[in-house]
């Protein structure tokens, strides 16, 4: 069962640059969502919440965990990293949490949500900048994003996505955000700033590398971003999660030979 979506709502068609589309995910609703799809759970169930970068990659590792663990049924929750946090902080029957950067799992972690000694880092991915694969745009630099034909640029919004914080610290280095910032449309997750590019409403975009591999027909990488912080997503089990025992299995799981070949399947490479 996936409780949370990453949102698929189209930009408004008239709007300036800075007004448009600045959505937030709504932590107390989520989480809300999730405890009432949580409350029919059974013993064995186990809820993992993953950043929407995931989404494809524990869709099919879901199912291999389950063959491996007759009578166990996995739950998945996909969202922002920082959101997914807050529902945890709220009380959302979490037992494990799958985040796209250190900041969201250190956050977690000073909050005393984390199981102590199951945290550690289990892929990597890298940021690149797309573009509509109708776009005819030469990019080949963040440099080039400056171009006038360039008026719109989608990236998660950097206070609460981590996608975005890569965007904002890479642009920062190449001291291009205060010029690039009144181009910015943010989206509430890595996956709508896909969407965005995807169909067309905004001129490029900021997504993972594994994002832009499920839309090859729609979009294309333009280049790829040096990010001044690796890109590796940590995993944890949750200190209160229902299933304390499922939630640390699962956490190791996502290190093993099996659940690493589906990983890179989907486009991500070891920690």
């Amino acid at each position: 069962m996936t409780c949370t979506q990453p949102d698929r709502t189209r930009l408004p068609s008239r709007a300036g640059p800075l007004a448009l589309a600045t959505r937030f995910a709504r932590p107390a609703a989520l989480a809300a969502a999730l405890l009432a799809a949580a409350s029919g759970a059974r013993a064995a169930d186990l809820v993992v919440s993953a950043a929407a970068s995931l989404t494809n990659a524990f869709k099919a590792l879901a199912p291999l965990y389950e063959a491996a663990h007759p009578g166990t049924h996995v739950q998945l929750n996909f969202a922002a990293s920082d959101a997914l946090v807050a529902q945890i902080e709220k009380g959302a029957p979490v037992d494990v949490f799958a985040a796209a950067d250190q900041a969201s799992m250190d956050r977690a972690d000073a909050a005393h949500l984390l199981a102590p000694g199951t945290r550690h880092d289990f892929v990597a991915n890298t940021l690149v900048v797309i573009t509509p694969a109708t776009s005819l745009a030469p990019l080949k630099s963040l440099q080039d994003l400056q171009q006038p034909a360039i008026h719109r640029i989608a990236l998660g919004q950097p206070s609460g996505v981590p996608a975005g914080r890569y965007a904002k610290a890479a642009l920062e280095a190449a001291q291009l955000w205060p010029a690039l910032e009144p181009k910015a449309v943010y989206a509430q997750n890595v996956r709508q700033a896909l969407d965005y590019v995807s169909r067309a409403e905004v001129d490029a975009g900021f997504v993972y590398a594994t994002d832009a591999a499920i839309d090859k027909d729609t979009v294309r990488v333009a280049f790829t971003v040096a990010t001044p912080t690796p890109i590796r997503y940590p995993v944890a089990a949750i200190a209160a999660g229902p299933n304390a025992a499922g939630g640390r299995d699962f956490a190791a799981f996502l290190s093993t030979a099996s659940a690493q070949a589906v990983l890179a399947r989907f486009g991500f490479t070891a920690p």
